[in-house]
């Protein structure tokens, strides 16, 4: 990591003596039910560290140092305030690469990483890797640009239909969920795109997998008589 200033490694101690502060061991229970890493966790709400980025504002320095912290409401906080505009593809990897809980990975996603000028190549680099939450991360930002991402063309989401067909037969968690995510939102982004995304389910309904078969079949109930405007 970069030398910060000190006012950043400051403000930095600051919000981790708040967080600290907050403790919530319950909720950290909660959160460990629910599969999320309780390593380095304070039980802190998403809720609570918004309020606080809210207050915080933008700081790229900031982000740097909390990520560098390695505490998990640190990590949840970092892509809030980070600044995408200086988010380089060398950081998102850096950054992926220490993701070791899914709401770690789906919060930077959504918040920070979808908006990098760089995010349509790294969900595809992403998708093919075999560490499971660099591999979630790829299908969450296939879901997140499918939501977000009102520019691209249906031709930039046509292309991961073969990832995530190819991807449909990691039986982890993390994975599956993720690759039923992007297919199920790709297949809600317009008409054409459900099409394709039902033609892809039904093709992968058809490899001798489980789960294959349940990514398929979880997203044809929901795509099927999905509802389009225009």
């Amino acid at each position: 990591m970069k030398k910060v200033t000190k006012g950043a490694a400051g403000l930095c101690e600051e919000i981790l003596a708040e967080i600290r502060s907050q403790a919530n061991p319950e909720a950290v229970a909660g959160m460990a039910r629910f599969g999320i890493n309780s390593d380095s966790t304070y039980g802190v709400s998403i809720p609570t560290l918004r309020k606080i980025a809210a207050r915080t504002g933008r700081n790229h320095e900031l982000a740097a140092v909390l990520w560098h912290s390695g505490i998990h409401e640190a990590r949840l906080l970092a892509p809030m305030v980070e600044v995408s505009d200086l988010v380089t593809a060398e950081q998102m990897d850096r950054w992926v690469a220490d993701f070791n809980s899914w709401d770690v990975c789906d919060q930077c996603c959504n918040n920070l990483f979808r908006k990098a000028r760089v995010a349509h190549a790294k969900a595809l680099e992403w998708s093919s890797r075999q560490e499971e939450f660099v591999k979630r991360a790829g299908f969450v930002m296939i879901a997140c640009l499918a939501v977000h991402d009102k520019t691209a063309a249906d031709e930039v989401f046509l292309k991961y239909l073969p990832a995530i067909a190819r991807e449909s037969v990691d039986s982890r968690n993390f994975v599956k969920k993720a690759v039923n995510w992007a297919l199920r939102q790709i297949g809600k982004r317009n008409l054409a795109l459900n099409r394709a995304a039902l033609e892809a389910a039904e093709k992968i309904k058809g490899i001798d997998s489980k789960s294959a078969r349940w990514v398929a079949s979880d997203a044809i109930r929901e795509l099927t008589g999905a509802k389009f405007k225009g």
